[in-house]
């Protein structure tokens, strides 16, 4: 059995890794609270899949496995398998996410969605396991593996979980640390599970070298994950702002869009609304009254 190293590059890569977690599930979580309180979700549902699946498990994926190396082996990625790893992750994300927002009921709808989320975000972690070719006879050991899949559902229905519930930037950023080790913890998990053999003839590779990867990795993560940043910054500040000069008694209610989770009586916001009107008119005739009398 071949000896393999997790942290070859030290621990620049698992600590990369765990921030990429971090701030790709914090701004997951954001994108979350701006969908539940729009009109039309879908957009920002889209912006958290691509956060939290893209950012906050896949790159946290990949940057991890470029600290990974096997004796006497050279490991080269089967590019189009490994982008459809990372199309798996963001598009579980977001049937996860668009499950819980528009089934009625929490107790159906994260159950489900956290199962389906869980499931394909492990199926990503194998399949970008699957494009690694490293010229080696690679096992696995099936209790670490369900172990990990286990990890990924628990990590998947506490994400789920999080951005249904959690408010406020302090509490949006605890979530994410803990988001952070889940997803860490099942990656490190499933690759605790995989044995390498060396086998009597040689195996030919083909693929890209991870040297040849980090260039555009950078590049490609820099630019979407800038862009989250800016596109999620902008509509706190927009939110903020709509927060000071909205009524006091309304500030912390969301437009309804009667498919976010927990759904309300969508009436409710406007008969708060009319009578809060009304009793400004009543009070500003009382005042004309007093004057004129």
């Amino acid at each position: 059995m071949l000896e393999l190293d997790h942290f070859s590059s030290g621990w620049v890569n698992p600590v990369l890794a765990y921030a990429m977690s971090v701030i790709g599930s914090a701004l997951g979580l954001r994108a979350a609270v701006h969908a539940r309180g729009s009109r039309h979700p879908g957009g920002w549902l889209f912006t958290a899949a691509v956060a939290l699946g893209g950012c906050g498990i896949w790159v946290m994926h990949f940057i991890a496995m470029l600290g990974f190396s096997i004796e006497g082996a050279r490991i080269q990625y089967d590019m189009p398998m490994t982008l459809l790893s990372a199309a798996i992750a963001i598009v579980v994300v977001w049937i996860g996410l668009s499950i819980v927002v528009r089934v009625p009921r929490e107790a159906v709808g994260l159950p489900i969605g956290g199962a389906i989320t869980g499931l394909g975000v492990a199926a990503m972690h194998y399949l970008g396991m699957y494009a690694m070719h490293p010229g080696a006879h690679i096992q696995y050991n099936t209790a670490l593996v369900v172990l990990s899949v286990v990890i990924a559902v628990v990590a998947a229905t506490a994400a789920l979980w999080f951005m249904l519930h959690v408010r406020g930037f302090l509490n949006t950023l605890g979530s994410a640390l803990v988001m952070g080790i889940a997803v860490c913890g099942m990656h490190y998990t499933g690759m605790a599970a995989m044995r390498a053999h060396a086998v009597d003839h040689e195996m030919s590779t083909s693929g890209a070298d991870p040297i040849e990867l980090i260039t555009p990795l950078m590049l490609v993560v820099t630019v979407v994950t800038m862009t989250l940043i800016v596109v999620v910054g902008l509509a706190e500040i927009d939110s903020s702002s709509q927060r000071a000069t909205s009524l006091p008694d309304l500030e912390a209610e969301p437009v309804n869009s009667g498919r976010e989770w927990p759904r309300r009586d969508p009436n409710a916001g406007a008969a708060q609304r009319e009578s809060v009107v009304s009793l400004r008119a009543f009070d500003e005739s009382s005042n004309r009254a007093a004057v004129d009398s």
